[in-house]
C-alpha cells in the first residue's frame, strides 16, 4: 500500500457514514463531524484500528454512541449511574459528574481516571479528567477518550472476528442499540473496503482463481479470507467452501458476486493477505 488506510479517513466518510440530521442537530452533527473526523488520521493509528474490519467496527460504534454523530454528550442526566461502585461512582454527584462522554459515551469516574492515566503517558501535560470531566465532551479530549475504551477494552481483537454481538456486549454491557449498530457497519464496511482498494497497486496479470483451482495461491487466499473473518479451511483447494466465502467477502466489499477471485477480489482482501505482492 502507497499509504496508510487511516490516512484517508476522515470528515468525509464520517458524512457518508452519518445519517441526515433534523434541524435542530444539523450545526450539531457537522461540528463533531469536523472535530472528530479531523482527529481520526492520528487517531486510528494509536490505538491500532488500521484495517478496513477494525476501522468499519470502530465507525459503527461510535456513529451509534453518539447518535450519528450529533453529539458528545450523553442525553440522559446520569442520574442512573448515581452511587454504582461498578463505575467508581463513590461520592455524592458522581453519576452526573462521570456521565457519558465523547464519541464512544465515556463513562463513571472510574474511567475518567484510568483515562488520564492513560492519556498522561501518552501526552504529557493531558488534562485531569477525573477532577475536570467537562472537557471529555470536547475535542481534541473527545476522541482521545474513544481511543483510550477502545485500546483498553481489547476491541480490536472483537472487529477482527467481525462480532458485533461481542463489540456492542464491551462497550454497551449488553446488546442495545444492536439492530443500529449493524446497519453503521453494513454501511462502514461499504465505504471502507473501496477505499481501502485503492491503495493497492493492480496488476492484470494478477492470477483468477475460481471453483476447481489448487496450489499455494489458493492457501494465501483462504488464509486471507479466514483473517477477514470468514469460517474456511485452509486446504488448498478452491471448492465449494471457498466460492461461498469468496462471494460473502465481494457482496461485503461491494464487489460484483461471482466467487472469482480476480484481481479487483485480490485488491480489496489485500490488508488481510499474509503476504506482500504487487497487485
Amino acid at each position: 500500500m502507497s499509504k496508510p488506510l487511516a490516512s484517508l479517513i476522515g470528515p468525509a466518510v464520517l458524512r457518508s457514514l452519518a445519517p441526515k440530521p433534523s434541524s435542530t442537530q444539523a450545526n450539531s452533527q457537522a461540528a463533531v463531524i469536523a472535530g472528530f473526523g479531523a482527529m481520526l488520521p492520528e487517531l486510528l493509528p494509536q490505538s491500532e484500528v488500521t484495517t478496513p474490519l477494525r476501522i468499519s467496527h470502530f465507525l459503527s460504534q461510535t456513529a451509534h454512541e453518539s447518535d450519528g454523530f450529533c453529539t458528545t454528550v450523553e442525553y440522559a442526566s446520569g442520574a442512573a449511574y448515581e452511587g454504582r461502585k461498578d463505575l467508581g461512582n463513590t461520592q455524592p454527584g458522581d453519576g452526573q459528574r462521570y456521565r457519558g462522554r465523547g464519541p464512544i459515551q465515556l463513562t463513571g469516574r472510574d474511567n475518567y481516571r484510568r483515562f488520564t492515566a492513560w492519556l498522561s503517558r501518552r501526552m504529557p501535560g493531558s488534562p485531569n479528567f477525573e477532577n475536570n470531566p467537562y472537557i471529555v465532551a470536547e475535542w481534541p479530549w473527545a476522541g482521545w477518550a474513544a481511543a483510550y475504551f477502545w485500546s483498553e477494552n481489547g476491541l480490536n481483537a472483537l472487529a477482527d472476528r467481525d462480532d458485533l454481538v461481542a463489540v456492542t456486549k464491551r462497550i454497551n454491557g449488553g446488546k442495545n442499540g444492536l439492530e443500529d449498530r449493524g446497519r453503521y457497519l453494513t454501511k462502514a464496511k461499504a465505504l471502507i473496503q473501496p477505499i481501502a482498494a485503492t491503495l493497492v497497486e493492480r496488476s492484470p496479470g494478477y492470477p483468477v482463481l475460481s471453483r476447481g483451482s489448487k496450489g499455494g495461491e489458493v492457501v494465501d487466499l483462504q488464509r486471507g479470507l479466514s483473517t477477514y473473518g470468514l469460517p474456511i479451511g485452509i486446504d488448498g483447494d478452491f471448492g465449494p467452501a471457498t466460492e461461498l466465502a469468496v462471494k460473502s467477502f465481494q457482496r461485503a466489499s461491494g464487489l460484483v458476486v461471482d466467487g472469482i477471485a480476480g484481481a479487483r477480489t485480490f485488491a480489496a482482501l489485500a490488508p488481510h493477505l499474509p503476504f506482500e505482492r504487487d497487485l
